[in-house]
């Protein structure tokens, strides 16, 4: 059964294959970069790796938008490099997830080359089509992520596509049976490759309201970002009629049943909604939806003991057998370090983060360079190379600065990621924080963060155990973790200052090494954790 369920607890880390190692000397990541660094990944002790996509894409979103969902992007490479990719990592162990952008595809796709010609081609209605209203104007009033109208208009046809992102994104119409089939065609196409999962990007846009409603106005004290900055007008709606509609379970459902033919793959759905919590609870239930969910929910600035804990315990409230993934950081938005840190992150803070993030109740994604501590770069706007970026500038700053080149050595010419010009530049002060020198100090974020996960497969309950939060002054985050048979206390200091709790009714069993961490000290009744300290200990009774 480990083999079917190994995706419960496990730790899954991202890759960006732009930014993790340039092979070719054109400036941009490939698959034979991850080949390479196969063996530093599974050094990290995780289980998993997802893979942002590398399928054939004219790029306009970095491969989220996708012209052949059956073929590798020559910029990565070929299936040839693909195939050594499966291989390898499960040579070692490590089990392969890839992103299926299953919403929209490329203006550049064919089926949308040819669905866009006339209303009478055999994929006229495989898109989302609507004609204008009488004065011209687009058929409602749903709005983009990344900025404007989100109907764009098509003279060949004299109507508007819909189109979530950008306009070089047209969403598929899901209520189209014969789009369904052919998406599952291509999801089953990568589950005869061999991957062990998908990461599927953006599911709960896969359905629109089929009476293309108008979403209402939300006030403006309900404005708040996910995914998205508050100053983007997308904010200003309750997005009800443009995604996360109810038929979208029944897809899920449909989805499922063709991945239980593959015993051991997984499903991961990116969640975002008015109530990402309800969704995800929605999505995972049972045994016919995803296996887990992970949403923007911890993605945020607030940086409070109380906002994670209410965020995990509202979703624990709510999600019944189903199961949850968190994360603090990935491709999306400014890095942890900069975002939760605002400037005075250390190392024990990192250390400290990295090791909160995987003894919560879940699965864990862990996007990479978050093991080396790196911080959000600062790009410069003629640097830009996300339009989501460039749209927002300046008030919102676009999501490359989490998405720079990762650094293997300080003395190498662009940190060792590429012997051309970088598609985006190695942040300078990422070159001290570079692998290699890492690798050498054994006190370092690289190796507590090795340590830590080593350790955590060893101690079954951080993994699958139930988790209950302990009431404690802000910023001190305490839970317990335990199943049927033993109980473990786990305390963070969120703050940089040295700080005292008092913990009656608990008797410690035995206090474990702090793996690299802050070391705190329990005595009497009374644990006092230094700046942005860790506590675990096994309990032998709880009052």
């Amino acid at each position: 059964m480990d083999q079917l369920t190994w995706w419960r607890g496990a730790v899954i880390y991202q890759i960006y294959p732009r930014s993790m190692l340039d092979t070719n000397g054109d400036g941009v990541g490939d698959l034979q970069g991850i080949i390479k660094k196969l063996d530093y990944i599974a050094s990290l002790n995780v289980d998993a790796i997802w893979v942002s996509p590398f399928f054939t894409s004219p790029m306009k979103d970095f491969g989220y938008d996708i012209s052949d969902y059956r073929d590798i992007d020559p910029m990565f490479g070929n299936m040839a490099d693909f195939d050594e990719l499966i291989a390898k990592a499960h040579s070692l162990g490590i089990k392969v997830v890839i992103d299926q952008v299953l919403s929209h595809t490329s203006d550049q796709h064919q089926w949308f080359t040819e669905s866009r010609q006339n209303k009478t081609n055999a994929k006229q209605d495989w898109y989302v089509w609507a004609d204008p209203k009488e004065d011209g104007t687009a058929p409602n009033n749903w709005l983009a992520i990344f900025g404007g109208c989100a109907w764009e208009w098509e003279p060949r046809r004299q109507q508007y596509y819909l189109h979530n992102f950008l306009t070089s994104q047209p969403d598929l119409n899901f209520h189209n049976p014969r789009v369904r089939s052919a998406v599952l065609a291509n999801v089953q196409f990568w589950l005869d490759k061999g991957v062990d999962g998908f990461r599927l990007d953006a599911i709960t846009f896969c359905f629109h309201d089929d009476l293309l409603r108008d979403n209402p106005a939300k006030p403006k004290d309900k404005r708040q970002g996910r995914g998205f900055s508050e100053d983007n007008p997308y904010a200003y709606q309750y997005h009800y009629f443009n995604n996360t509609r109810p038929e979208t379970v029944s897809f899920i459902e449909e989805l499922r049943a063709l991945i239980n033919h593959y015993p051991g793959a997984v499903t991961l759905g990116e969640v975002s909604s008015e109530d990402s919590l309800a969704t995800m609870a929605e999505y995972t239930q049972g045994n016919d939806r995803l296996h887990m969910a992970y949403s923007f929910e911890l993605l945020t600035n607030d940086y409070s003991a109380s906002y994670i804990r209410e965020t995990v315990e509202a979703l624990e409230g709510r999600i019944g057998d189903g199961w949850p993934c968190w994360a603090i950081g990935n491709h999306d938005v400014q890095r942890v370090a900069t975002r939760w840190g605002q400037g005075r992150a250390t190392e024990d803070m990192i250390k400290m983060l990295n090791a909160l993030l995987c003894s919560l109740r879940g699965s864990v994604c862990s996007y990479q360079g978050e093991e080396l501590g790196l911080t959000e770069a600062k790009i410069e706007f003629e640097q830009l190379q996300d339009p989501f970026g460039i749209a927002f500038w300046p008030m919102f700053k676009g999501r490359d600065g989490c998405r720079t080149p990762m650094p293997w050595s300080k003395d190498l010419s662009n940190a060792g990621f590429s012997d051309g010009v970088p598609w985006l530049p190695v942040a300078k002060e990422h070159y001290s924080l570079a692998v290699e020198s890492q690798e050498l100090n054994k006190d370092s974020i690289l190796n507590s963060y090795r340590t830590f996960l080593a350790w955590r497969k060893h101690h079954p309950v951080l993994i699958e155990g139930d988790i209950r939060f302990i009431d404690t002054p802000e910023p001190i985050l305490c839970f317990i973790r335990s199943d049927d048979e033993i109980s473990y206390l786990v305390c963070f200091n969120l703050g940089e200052n040295e700080l005292s709790v008092e913990l009656p009714g608990f008797e410690v069993e035995r206090e474990f090494n702090a793996h690299g961490l802050a070391r705190s000290t329990l005595l009497n009744g009374v644990l006092t954790l230094p700046p942005y300290g860790s506590f675990y200990a096994k309990l032998a009774r709880v009052c």
